[in-house]
């Protein structure tokens, strides 16, 4: 029983990674739109972190070093800089999106002005997270975030055709650059940088040590297998509910139609409160990958584990992301289409995360007997290439698209 409880980092880091706004976005428009010929693409992601967060996991567990002093350590001063300076564009524009995507679901309770909501929204965080513990901020967003499973349910209470959905996953070369567009975004929404940053950085927070390799793995394979579960179950809802109605959600209060129209007003509040948690949890997932990054990158001492005035600059940090994200919505900006361009946007620095983590977890001088294996180097390195290749496709395809308006 202990060792379930503590996948509860595996969980938050899934439920705010894997069904963050980006991933809701990405996967009912894909279904919507393209019924179940995109299922594919999900699983590509699913394996991709999986093999990525557990490395990192591994390498925060031998080494006591999460992921940003790993990318410092291994690319040098000048490429580690690049590196911070983009992860943090990255994640002040996800930050920014999950707190809007926060104040949607809550106008949706309560009939009151966006703005007032993402005020209202960003300070309940702030307060959440300045009195919670690292544990208790795991179980609360992690596990409340699970309600999201009724758009499993609703996929399956719609009895889908399991020839068609099984084809699915076959994938089909097409010409069509908004299908290529959209195999980018759901890569892309399952290997979010800030995931790797949050995970590595977590399993120093909860001290753990060569002997956690295992709840290690479980993090990694159960919490983003229950992640990309509920991706799949958003995009089958989608497919069978949304495409052959025509529907496009182009707005978040179209997603939990998916769960409403089986179960009802019940179905419609387990889906906004799965959503509220879920992306609550992945505007701390945000905050805190960002505020890891710099105190990491720039010699800070760090961690949700200290008191504020213990670690006071990466305290300001975290707040003074939250205030950036906050006021990039206060412009006016759709949080959905800030969504599109953070989530595609965050393609390009995949490669340079995720190759110091290959490259320590595969070093046997810091790594000695815990090293990858032949599995996970094989599996390492063919994601390597599907990295770089998403890398390069992604903004061309955003520009070719319109941000997916076709």
């Amino acid at each position: 029983m202990k060792v379930v409880l503590r996948i509860a980092l595996g969980i938050i880091a899934a439920i705010g990674g894997f069904v963050d706004i980006g991933d809701v976005v990405f996967n009912t428009q894909a279904g919507a739109q393209f019924g179940y010929e995109l299922l594919w693409a999900v699983p590509i992601g699913v394996v991709g972190i999986t093999v990525y967060a557990e490395m990192s996991g591994r390498v925060a567990a031998v080494t006591r070093r999460p992921v940003f002093d790993v990318i410092r350590t291994r690319l040098g001063l000048p490429t580690g800089l690049v590196v911070l300076v983009a992860s943090l564009f990255v994640n002040v524009l996800t930050l920014s999106a999950e707190i809007g995507g926060v104040a949607l679901v809550l106008q949706l309770f309560f009939d009151a002005p966006f703005t007032l909501f993402a005020l209202l929204g960003a300070l309940g965080m702030v307060t959440i997270i300045w009195f919670t513990p690292f544990e208790g901020l795991e179980r609360l967003f992690g596990y409340l975030g699970l309600a999201l499973f009724v758009f499993v349910a609703a996929a399956l209470h719609e009895h889908p055709d399991w020839h068609s959905v099984g084809g699915g996953f076959v994938p089909e070369a097409k010409s069509s650059t908004l299908y290529w567009y959209f195999v980018v975004g759901l890569i892309a929404a399952a290997l979010m940088p800030y995931e790797v940053y949050f995970y590595s950085s977590g399993a120093v927070e909860e001290r753990w040590t060569p002997n956690d390799l295992l709840v290690n793995r479980l993090n990694a394979v159960v919490g983003y297998g229950i992640g990309g579960l509920l991706s799949l179950g958003l995009m089958v809802a989608a497919a069978q509910m949304f495409a052959p109605a025509g529907v496009v959600p182009d707005h978040l209060g179209t997603v939990p139609l998916l769960a409403q129209i089986p179960y009802g007003e019940a179905g419609l509040v387990l889906a906004l409160l799965g959503m509220l948690f879920a992306i609550g949890g992945a505007a701390v997932d945000a905050s805190f990958a960002a505020s890891y990054s710099i105190a990491q990158f720039a010699g800070w001492e760090w961690g949700k584990y200290r008191r504020p005035s213990g670690a006071p600059r990466f305290t300001l940090a975290w707040l003074v992301f939250f205030a950036l994200g906050l006021g990039i919505l206060m412009t006016g900006i759709d949080p959905l289409e800030l969504t599109e361009y953070s989530v595609v946007l965050s393609v390009v620095a995949l490669p340079l995360t995720y190759i110091p983590v290959l490259l320590i977890a595969r070093d046997r001088t810091f790594m000695g007997e815990h090293a990858n294996g032949p599995v996970a180097r094989v599996l390492g390195w063919l994601y390597m290439v599907i990295l770089v290749v998403v890398a390069v496709a992604a903004i061309p395809l955003l520009l070719a698209t319109n941000a997916g308006g076709g």
